[in-house]
C-alpha cells in the first residue's frame, strides 16, 4: 500500500499530550507536539508496516524457541501480530506521531491488543536492527518487482522488433544521419541496456539479502538468541557478521538508487528518441492517444507527455541517489538520527521506476510505426555513402582514397540537389573507372542493411540471431 493510501491513517493528535514515550524512563519532560511531529518518521515509514510485522513474527518465534519468552507469551504475541497483519492489509491501522515511527506504533498497537506480553516483543532487539531489517526486506521485495517490470518492457520490445526486422530507418551519430539500420536492431539496443540493468538489479540482491536482526543497537545482545533461525524464518540468504556494520549499513539502499538511476537514464534516452520520432519533422512513429495529451489552446497538438514525464522523472531519481549518498557520507558508526532520512528517497525511487516502466511498456505495446516514412528517409539521404566507399575499397582502391573520393561525390550531389542513387553510371565512371552497374544494388538501403551480417550487426540474419539470443535469455529468467 502506497503513501497516499496510508497517509489517511496518520493522526498526529490521536494519543494526546499525556502519552508516555516507550523509551521515556530517562526523561522528565515530554516534547511539545510540534517537536514530536518534526522528529517523527511515521508519516512515511508506515510503508514498512508489513515488513515490520513479518520481522516481529520471526523474532518472537525465535525468542520462544530459544527459551527467552514462554509459550503462552509467544502465542499471545503471534496471534496479536497476525491480527495486526490482517488490519494492515485491510488499511485499518491508525498511527500517531507521538510514537514516532512504525516500530513503536506497532508495539503500542500490539500492547493495546494483547496486554503486557506486547512489551516482550522487543526483548533482545533494538529499533536500530529492527529498522535495518525492515528496510532490507523492503528493498529486496521492491528490487524483485522492478526486475519483473523490466522483463515486461523487454518482452514488449521483442514483440515490436520481431515485426520490424526488415523495416529500415536512418541510424544516427551526432544526431546526423549515418547509416541505414533495421528498426528491430535499433529497438534491441534498448533490450540489451535493460538486460544489463536487470543483471545489476539481480546482482544487488546479494548485498540486500543480508539480515541485520540480532545486532541490537550496535553491540549485539546478552540474550541467547539464534540469528540463523531468524535468518531462515525471514528468508534471508546471509546475516551480517559485525553488529556495527549491520545497523549502520545503507550501501544496499544507495545501490538500489544507483541502479535505478542508470535504468532511468536508459528509459530517458529511449523517450528522447520516441519524442523526436513522433514529431512532424521525423514522423517515424505515432504514440498512442493513451499516452499523449492535447493543448488547451492549440487544437491540432498531440503532445508526447508520458514520454516527456519519464524523461523528467529521471532527474527525480538522480536526486534521490544524490540525497542518500550525501546523507551517509559523514556519519560515524553506528546509527545516527540522520539515517531516518534514508527511506523517503528509496520509497520515491521504487515507486517512480515501477511507474515509468509500466508507462514505457504500454507505449511500446501501442506504438504505430510509419514504415513508409522511414523508407522515404533512407532513400533521400547520404546514409549509403559508406557503401560506396566499401565498394571502391573492394575494387582495390585504398580505403582512405575511397573515403576522399566519396566525400567529393557527396559534395557534388549536394551542390546539384541529388543523392547517390540519382547519379548516372557515366558520371560515376568519370570519378572512377572501376565503378560498374552493380553499384546501384550496393547503394540500395535494403541491400546496405542486409549485407551487414557480422555478429551484432544490423543485417537481417544477424538481427534474427540477436532476437533468438534475447528470447532465450528471457525464457531462462522467467523460469
Amino acid at each position: 500500500m502506497g503513501t497516499s493510501d496510508k497517509s489517511k491513517q496518520f493522526d498526529s493528535k490521536r494519543w494526546g499530550e499525556s502519552v508516555k514515550k516507550l523509551w521515556g524512563g530517562r526523561f522528565s519532560k515530554q516534547p511539545e507536539d510540534w517537536v514530536d511531529e518534526f522528529g517523527a518518521s511515521i508519516p512515511f515509514d508506515q510503508q514498512l508496516a508489513s515488513q515490520d510485522i513479518k520481522g516481529s513474527l520471526a523474532h518472537a518465534k525465535m525468542l520462544f524457541q530459544c527459551g527467552i519468552i514462554e509459550k503462552s507469551s509467544y502465542e499471545n504475541i503471534k496471534n496479536g501480530l497476525i491480527d495486526l497483519q490482517r488490519q494492515e492489509h485491510a488499511g485499518e491501522l491508525h498511527y500517531s506521531a507521538e510514537y514516532e515511527d512504525i516500530h513503536l506504533n506497532l508495539e503500542k498497537l500490539l500492547t493495546d491488543k494483547i496486554g503486557a506480553d506486547g512489551g516482550k516483543i522487543h526483548t533482545a532487539r533494538s529499533r536500530n536492527d529492527q529498522v535495518a531489517t525492515d528496510f532490507h526486506l523492503f528493498v529486496k521485495e521492491e528490487t524483485i518487482q522492478i526486475i519483473e517490470h523490466v522483463e515486461e518492457l523487454q518482452k514488449s520490445l521483442l514483440t515490436l522488433a520481431e515485426k520490424h526486422i526488415q523495416t529500415i530507418l536512418p541510424g544516427y551519430t551526432h544526431l546526423q544521419r549515418a547509416q541505414p539500420v533495421s528498426l528491430a536492431h535499433h529497438l534491441l539496443a534498448y533490450f540489451w541496456m535493460l538486460e544489463r540493468d536487470k543483471e545489476r538489479l539481480t546482482d544487488s540482491l546479494k548485498r540486500t539479502d543480508i539480515m541485520p536482526l540480532g545486532a541490537g543497537a550496535l553491540a549485539g545482545t546478552t540474550f541467547p538468541i539464534d540469528r540463523m533461525m531468524t535468518m531462515e524464518e525471514l528468508g534471508f540468504s546471509k546475516k551480517y557478521l559485525n553488529s556495527l556494520d549491520a545497523v549502520s549499513d545503507r550501501d544496499f539502499a544507495i545501490e538500489c538508487c544507483s541502479i535505478a538511476s542508470i535504468l532511468m537514464m536508459h528509459l530517458s534516452r529511449f523517450c528522447e528518441e520516441l519524442i523526436l520520432w513522433s514529431s512532424e519533422e521525423f514522423a517515424f512513429i505515432e504514440i498512442s492517444d493513451s499516452f499523449t495529451t492535447g493543448s488547451s489552446m492549440m487544437p491540432q497538438k498531440k503532445n508526447p507527455d508520458m514520454a516527456e514525464l519519464v524523461r523528467g522523472k529521471t532527474g527525480r531519481v538522480y536526486g534521490s541517489l544524490v540525497s542518500l549518498i550525501t546523507l551517509m557520507k559523514g556519519l560515524p558508526l553506528a546509527y545516527n538520527k540522520d539515517m531516518q532520512e534514508d527511506k523517503e528517497p528509496v520509497f520515491d525511487t521504487v515507486k517512480t521506476v515501477k511507474g515509468c516502466l509500466s508507462i514505457m511498456t504500454g507505449m511500446v505495446n501501442e506504438l504505430k510505426v510509419n514504415e513508409e516514412r522511414m523508407q522515404e528517409a533512407v532513400n533521400k539521404d547520404f546514409s549509403n555513402a559508406t557503401e560506396l566507399a566499401d565498394y571502391l575499397a573492394k575494387k582495390g582502391v585504398p580505403f582512405r582514397e575511397a573515403h576522399e573520393l566519396v566525400g567529393q561525390i557527396v559534395l557534388h550531389c549536394i551542390h546539384n540537389g541529388c543523392f547517390l542513387l540519382d547519379v548516372s553510371l557515366d558520371e560515376y565512371k568519370q570519378w572512377c573507372s572501376l565503378i560498374e552497374n552493380d553499384l546501384f544494388k550496393v547503394l540500395s538501403p535494403k541491400h546496405a542493411v542486409e549485407r551487414r551480417n557480422s555478429e551484432g550487426g544490423t543485417g537481417f540474419q544477424a538481427v534474427r540471431n540477436q532476437l533468438e539470443a534475447a528470447q532465450s535469455l528471457l525464457a531462462i529468467s522467467s523460469i
